[in-house]
C-alpha cells in the first residue's frame, strides 16, 4: 500500500497549510509524527527553530510531533538511532526550511532517504517544503551557494524520492513563483529565468523540472496515481521551453506527470496568472488570503473607521492585524509579507495614537462655533477701529493654532498643519 508524500513551495509552517496539514495527518493513520531538523541543523539557533515548528503543529494544527534530531551525519550514534527508530514507526514525517545542500550532504549514504521512503510504503505521509522539497528530486539546486555566494549555477545530486515511491524524475524547483526581487528575477527558487535555462540545458535527456510555487502543497497519492494541488498558486510540470500548469484545486494522474517531465508529451507554456486569471494569485487562497493582503484590507477597514469616528472599529482592525502577524509568525521562512504587515500596523498604530491626542471629529467642525465667535468679536473691534484689540484678538487665535487671514471678501481661518 502506498502513501503520500507532499511538496511544498514555501509557507510550510504558516496558517496557509493548517487545513491541508490536520487533513493529512488525520488520514496518515496511528503512528508518531516525526520533524526532522536536518535542513536548519547547521543555524545557531536550530533549538529554537525546532521549538518553533513544534509550537506550530501544536497550537495551530492540534497534534503534537517528535523532534528527531540529525543535524549532522555524525550524530552520536545513539542519537542516531533514536531518529531512525522514531522514523521507522512513524506515520507522518516532515522536513523544511534551511539548506537544501546541508540536507543533502547530511543525508546522502545515511538511511534516512530509505527511512522516509519506508513512511511512504507503510501507507504513511512525507511532507517536504522549501529546502527540504529541493533534495526530493534527481537533481538538486544549492539555493544559497548560488544567490547568496555567486557560485555558477550547477545541479546536486538529489535524493530521487520521487523516483522511488512516484516512478519519475525530476528536479525539484520550489518558490517557483517568488516575487520579492521587485525589479530583478527572482523566480525558480532565486535563480530567475536565465540561470533556469542554463540549468535545464545541463540536466540529462528525459529529465523536466517540477516547479511548486509559493504557500501551495503538492499531494502525491501514491496509491490513487494522483497529484494533487493545495494552496495559493500551482503546479508546473517543465520540460525545456514547454510547462504545463495544473492550478490549485485540480488534479493530474501520475503518469501524465511523468510524460509531460520527461517531454514525451506536450504541453504549453502558461502562467500561473493567466490559469488562475487574476492579479495577484495569493489572493485566491479560500479562508486564508497572504499576509501582505490582510494587511492591506484590514488598513482599509481601519481608516474607514478613523474617518466615521468609530474609535472601537479602528482598535479592533489594529488587533485583528495583530492576531494576523502572530499566526503568521510561526513561518520560519524569510518572506517579506511579516515586514510589510509590521509596518502596516505601526502605521495604524500612529494613526491611533495621533486620534487619541487630537481626537477623531473634525477639529474645524469642534472648534468652529468658538472660532466664530472670536473672529466677530474682532470685527466689530475693526469697525470700532480699535485695531489693538482686532490684533490681540488675532493674535491670540493664532497662539491656539488657528490662523486668520483678511480677505477682501472677509475673514478666513485654517488650523495650523501641527
Amino acid at each position: 500500500m502506498g502513501g503520500r508524500i507532499v511538496i511544498v513551495g514555501s509557507g510550510e509552517t504558516s496558517p496557509t497549510m493548517v487545513k491541508l496539514h490536520r487533513t493529512l495527518i488525520q488520514e496518515a493513520g496511528d503512528g508518531p509524527r516525526a520533524m526532522l531538523d536536518t535542513p536548519f541543523g547547521f543555524q545557531a539557533n536550530a533549538d529554537d527553530l525546532t521549538d518553533k515548528i513544534q509550537e506550530y503543529f501544536s497550537e495551530s494544527v492540534g497534534v503534537s510531533v517528535e523532534a528527531a534530531r540529525w543535524r549532522r551525519r555524525d550524530e552520536p550514534v545513539a542519537e542516531r538511532e533514536r531518529t531512525l527508530a522514531l522514523l521507522r514507526r512513524a506515520s507522518w514525517a516532515f522536513a523544511g526550511p534551511g539548506s537544501p545542500s546541508y540536507a543533502l550532504r547530511q543525508w546522502q549514504g545515511t538511511p534516512v532517504p530509505r527511512a522516509l521512503v519506508e513512511v511512504i510504503e507503510r501507507g504513511g505521509t512525507v511532507v517536504l517544503g522549501s529546502a527540504a522539497a529541493v533534495t526530493v528530486g534527481s537533481h538538486a539546486i544549492p539555493v544559497y551557494e548560488i544567490y547568496k555566494v555567486g557560485d555558477d549555477p550547477i545541479w546536486l545530486e538529489g535524493l530521487d524520492l520521487l523516483g522511488s515511491v512516484a516512478g519519475f524524475t525530476a528536479a525539484v524547483v520550489p518558490h517557483y513563483d517568488n516575487r520579492e526581487g521587485g525589479r530583478h528575477d527572482t523566480r525558480f527558487c532565486y535563480l530567475g529565468e536565465q540561470r533556469l535555462e542554463l540549468l535545464e540545458a545541463a540536466l540529462p535527456d528525459g529529465v523536466g523540472v517540477l516547479g511548486v510555487d509559493e504557500h501551495t502543497a503538492v499531494v502525491i497519492d501514491v496509491a490513487a496515481g494522483t497529484a494533487t494541488v493545495h494552496g495559493v498558486g500551482g503546479l508546473t510540470l517543465r520540460y525545456r521551453e514547454r510547462s504545463e500548469i495544473v492550478p490549485t484545486g485540480e488534479s493530474i494522474r501520475l503518469q501524465d506527470m511523468a510524460a509531460l517531465l520527461s517531454g514525451t508529451r506536450e504541453g504549453h507554456v502558461a502562467s500561473v496568472r493567466e490559469v488562475l486569471d487574476v492579479d495577484d494569485p495569493a489572493e485566491t487562497l479560500e479562508g486564508a488570503p497572504s499576509l501582505r493582503g490582510a494587511a492591506a484590507a484590514l488598513k482599509v477597514s481601519f481608516d474607514t473607521c478613523l474617518a466615521v469616528a468609530d474609535a472601537d472599529g479602528a482598535l479592533a482592525a489594529c488587533l485583528d492585524l495583530e492576531d494576523a502577524i502572530h499566526a503568521w509568525s510561526a513561518d520560519t521562512l524569510q518572506g517579506d509579507d511579516l515586514d510589510v504587515a509590521r509596518q502596516t500596523l505601526r502605521a495604524m498604530l500612529v494613526e491611533l495614537a495621533r486620534a487619541a491626542v487630537l481626537g477623531l471629529r473634525d477639529a474645524r467642525a469642534v472648534l468652529g462655533p468658538v472660532v466664530d465667535v472670536a473672529l466677530a468679536a474682532r470685527q466689530q473691534a475693526r469697525e470700532s477701529r480699535d485695531y489693538a484689540a482686532s490684533d490681540a484678538i488675532r493674535d491670540g487665535l493664532a497662539a491656539a493654532g488657528v490662523d486668520v487671514r483678511d480677505t477682501p471678501t472677509g475673514m478666513e481661518w485654517s488650523l495650523h498643519e501641527a
